[in-house]
């Protein structure tokens, strides 16, 4: 007897300027789970939520139960993999949609994935933990006042000034003086829907970005990989349209650089209480050796180039076994696991 596969919503879009890189990494996802699984993959559009049929029909999605009708069938999902960066796919509203329905998803559950969109509160939820700085800064909330709320924060020049709600470096500027910050401040308030930006002080050394995940209630780190650009700062354009950006997996880390890094992600990840696989940025000081935490991503990029499936391999890990084991994680988690399974790990 054949067994029936179980049905997977992919979903995909969104409604910030990160939809082109959602589209990219939902269509590898879908490459890696369609052997496994019966894969529909769901645009998320501000105007439209819907299925594209091979002939490109579009196939509105019923938001009532999150089905859709195909060839006289109601389709109805076991299980939901979010592929959508920014809003709403990455700031918990999806993930509240869905617990409302009982369906189960992929990624960090709705609280943790609304706090982590907001760089300032998850800074000030993780700042006691062991080992870990964070770069002197000051949240905005007024354009008018901007100027001077940076200048009575006594933060020292070089700066960066970036959206507080957003992701893959969209809107963020580094700089270096007073006649710099204006512009920069006018871009970021215009890509910050919330009208919240966050300004730091620049912090001089080498980037981390470290992939963390949980399977059976176990928290595993991959292998680091370290960015080395030649631009000023790895913003939007670096990131994704630069042939000047190196990415080194695993990264050029010393044993002691590498296990603190792994202690590192291991904390924050628990302490925010995350789920499935997530991104954690760090900076690791030139001068003190010290690891600043810069960021948390929740639904990290996942295109065949992005940082997670890189570091997969340099595991030695099957990138297709691993989304297929996501997706399986997600399936076997219960509401009383979600709760029982926050415990901070030893220090």
């Amino acid at each position: 007897m054949r067994k029936t596969k179980k049905k997977v919503a992919l979903l995909t879009g969104g409604y910030t300027s990160e939809y082109p890189i959602s589209v990219k990494s939902a269509s590898n996802v879908a490459t890696q789970l369609s052997a496994e699984f019966d894969v529909y993959t769901i645009y998320i559009t501000p105007d439209s939520w819907h299925y594209l049929t091979g002939d490109q029909r579009r196939i509105e999605v019923e938001k009532s139960d999150f089905s859709i009708a195909l060839q006289g069938q109601k389709i109805l999902f076991d299980v939901i993999f979010i592929c959508i960066h920014g809003s709403p796919g990455e700031d918990g509203r999806l993930q509240a949609y869905f617990d409302l329905l009982n369906i189960p998803y992929t990624s960090c559950r709705q609280l943790t994935a609304s706090v982590t969109m907001n760089k300032y509160f998850t800074k000030a939820i993780v700042a006691d933990l062991p080992e870990l700085h964070l770069a002197k800064s000051v949240l905005l909330t007024n354009r008018k006042s901007a100027e001077q709320e940076i200048s009575a924060a006594r933060l020292r020049f070089p700066l960066f000034v970036k959206p507080n709600n957003g992701g893959s470096s969209i809107g963020l500027s580094k700089v270096k003086n007073e006649h710099e910050l204006t512009p920069a401040l006018d871009k970021a308030f215009t890509e910050d829907v919330g009208q919240q930006i966050l300004v730091e002080e620049f912090i001089d050394g080498r980037e981390i970005s470290v992939g963390v995940f949980r399977s059976q209630n176990e928290i595993s780190v991959l292998p680091p990989s370290e960015v080395v650009i030649q631009a000023e700062f790895f913003d939007f354009e670096t990131k994704y349209q630069s042939a000047n950006t190196i990415e080194i997996t695993p990264a050029r880390l010393s044993p002691d650089e590498a296990a603190l890094v792994e202690r590192s992600a291991k904390r924050i990840f628990t302490r925010l209480a995350c789920f499935g696989v997530v991104r954690i940025d760090f900076i690791l000081q030139a001068t003190t050796g010290h690891i600043h935490f810069l960021e948390i991503n929740t639904i990290p990029g996942q295109t065949d180039q992005s940082f997670i499936p890189k570091q997969l391999r340099a595991a030695g890990i099957d990138v297709q076994k691993f989304f297929v084991d996501l997706v399986n994680e997600a399936l076997s988690i219960s509401k009383a696991q979600d709760l029982s399974a926050v415990v901070e790990p030893t220090q």
